[in-house]
């Protein structure tokens, strides 16, 4: 078949911050993609460009460049089509689609942390793809480097994924992608590659082992939607791969829906990648990956083909959901207040406050076309809705996303999407690979066993820290991670991945204390909060606008208790002995999105607005919430 020498696709797969995006970095200023004035101003991890990329240090969209390496024989020059995708295996399904891009995948290992439970994610999928792989060792100049055991640890990885003799043939390269700096001898641990000042054996490496395209002279056109995108002057922008024959700007081609239905629709605007921008182009060939406008309404995994002959590409698939939350309108006395109510500029802040049910349904559904791993169902009400993704990092970010642009809404606490197998209850498992220093492995063991986790492996490496591999119920991690950071002060590391679904684990307790609840509607007073720290950790500042029914603190023991966080001290004409003792404040544990929605137990629910965070009980009246306890208990 004839093959196109001109071009090579392939993806960066790796665990999260293995430096994907770092050497991405490195391979677009080598190849020339910015001016030489440009270097000293192009900012670090310039593939993070979303705000929420760039503040949580991951990266959450799969994205693509493209950069022109000229070799060093004066050859004519290659273009390199760089897919750029998630390390988080709550983002899996951008990195399915990524894959669905590609002819080879280069799999980035940290040098010291070697192959962690997403790097088993990212492979497992290219290994099923059929894909030929690439092994960089990465980070090669950490002091703590072991890079003869990480690669034996890779080559042990390949092996329980029943690769192929093909596929675990792979080519070595080892780099320092902060320096730019790659080769293919291994250097001594700790130190950057000593034979090389550039990416050039990373370059060439790439151009060996990445397959070119290949296509069929006469077969009809097909081009695979994979991404979307949105322009002011465009609007819907489709990102695809051409498989087979030419698509021409101006072009009339056939549209394959989801549904099997085909429509005629005319290609207005074709563009063409070139490092982070987009430029016109009058065609692309097979194994280009471009990118289209003039189709309103088209969806990822949907094909355009030859009007003459229209033949689909399969659909992308991707992994089913595990976790699900229930978003609705806000419904709080605070609704479409701003941060305090109070003032002019609360005024002017909730101006475009998108507070009804239409909006927010609006939104979810305009997520749903470019996020192919989430879910939108029905509830029996109409204000809100459940909300299924993979993990709840996926989902908390959306939320945040939705906060930032103006809405307000009410989220239920995390739950596991459960399914029915011969009659019995599966729920979604996770394999929890956690390294921690030894004197603390007692603690998370116990940890662990709360919440019905059992240890599949444990390795001491010898420098002071140990790995341990637990298979754990998803459930129980919901609201992990901060009671784990506190156990080991903060030194853990902690990953997981899906695992598939075992039987229904029976019950778990994983929050011990109850809640401090306000009992009515006012201002929080310095002079309450006093005399309430000794109960337990305060969420509330003085000042803050409380109503009844919001939790203000984490009781010390297990039950509620309904407290008057706005008592205000009476004022007397008698002077008093302690007049002048002045009392201190802890200060407040304030709680970030995430940690709100792990605090959440069943009866209580996160209300978000673009200004706060409040957690709050799902019933606010206090004498409704006992009858409802009464009859439970009964």
């Amino acid at each position: 078949m004839p093959t196109r020498h001109d071009i090579r696709n392939v993806a960066i797969v790796a665990h999260v911050d293995h430096g994907k995006t770092t050497i991405v970095d490195a391979m677009l200023k080598q190849a020339g993609a910015f001016a030489a004035h440009q270097l000293d101003t192009v900012d670090d991890r310039v593939m993070d460009s979303n705000d929420l990329e760039r503040e949580k240090g991951i990266t959450i969209l799969a994205k693509n460049t493209a950069v022109k390496y000229h070799p060093k024989d004066g050859g004519e020059p290659i273009t390199i089509n760089i897919i750029d995708t998630p390390g988080h295996a709550d983002f899996g399904g951008e990195v399915e689609r990524g894959l669905s891009m590609v002819d080879a995948v280069v799999l980035l290992v940290d040098a010291s942390e070697g192959p962690l439970p997403q790097t088993r994610f990212v492979l497992r999928k290219a290994l099923q793809a059929r894909m030929p792989v690439i092994l960089c060792i990465n980070k090669t100049d950490r002091p703590d480097s072991r890079i003869d055991e990480v690669v034996n640890e890779t080559y042990d990885l390949f092996l329980d994924l029943d690769a192929d003799e093909d596929q675990i043939e792979f080519p070595i390269v080892y780099a320092c992608g902060r320096d730019g700096i790659a080769s293919l001898t291994k250097p001594e641990d700790g130190t950057v590659p000593q034979d090389s000042d550039s990416l050039e054996p990373f370059f060439t490496t790439l151009l060996e082992h990445v397959p070119a395209p290949q296509y069929d002279v006469d077969a009809p056109l097909q081009a695979h939607v994979t991404n979307l995108d949105a322009d002011n002057f465009l609007g819907r922008i489709a990102l695809l791969r051409v498989e087979q024959g030419e698509l021409e700007k101006g072009q009339t081609v056939a549209w394959i829906k989801r549904d099997g239905t085909i429509a005629s629709v005319r290609i207005s605007e074709l563009m063409m990648t070139e490092a982070l921008t987009r430029k016109p182009a009058e065609k692309a060939g097979p194994g280009d990956i471009c990118a289209v406008a003039g189709i309103p309404d088209i969806m990822i995994g949907e094909t355009l083909a030859d009007p003459e002959n229209p033949v689909p590409l399969p659909l992308i698939t991707v992994d089913e959901p595990a976790i699900s939350m229930t978003i609705g309108t806000n419904t709080s006395p605070l609704v479409g207040r701003g941060g305090t109510g109070k003032g002019a500029d609360a005024k002017n802040a909730v101006k475009d406050r998108k507070v009804t049910a239409r909006q927010v349904k609006d939104r979810l559904d305009r997520e749903l076309i470019g996020n192919v791993s989430l879910r939108v169902l029905d509830t029996d009400r109409p204000d809100a809705w459940e909300v299924q993704g993979r993990g709840e990092l996926a989902l908390a970010i959306l939320v945040e996303t939705m906060r930032r642009e103006g809405f307000e809404m009410t989220i239920g606490k995390p739950q596991v999407v459960t399914k029915d197998v011969d009659g019995k209850t599966y729920e979604p498992v996770e394999r929890m690979t956690i390294d921690v220093p030894e004197e603390h492995m007692g603690a998370v063991t116990q940890l662990m066993g709360v919440r019905k986790g059992r240890m599949d492996n444990m390795s001491n490496h010898g420098s002071g820290w140990v790995r341990m591999e637990f298979v754990v119920p998803s459930r129980g991690l919901i609201g992990f991670r901060t009671e784990f950071l506190t156990n080991t002060r903060g030194t853990g590391i902690a990953h997981s991945i899906h695992e598939g679904h075992e039987p229904w684990f029976g019950t778990l307790s994983t929050r011990n204390n109850g809640s401090l609840v306000a009992d009515r509607t006012g201002a929080v007073t310095a002079f309450a909060m006093t005399n309430l720290q000794e109960r337990g950790v305060l969420f509330t500042e003085p000042g803050t606008e409380v109503y009844e029914g919001m939790i203000v603190g984490e009781n010390s023991r297990s039950d509620d208790m309904d407290v008057n966080i706005t008592k205000e001290k009476k004022l007397t004409n008698m002077r008093s002995s302690t007049a002048d003792v002045t009392e201190s404040i802890v200060p407040p544990r304030k709680l970030s999105l995430e940690q709100s929605l792990e605090f959440c137990r069943d009866d209580e629910c996160v209300e978000v607005t673009p200004e706060a965070i409040r957690i709050r009980k799902v019933v606010l009246d206090q004498k409704e919430r006992g009858r409802a306890a009464s009859r439970a208990k009964r």
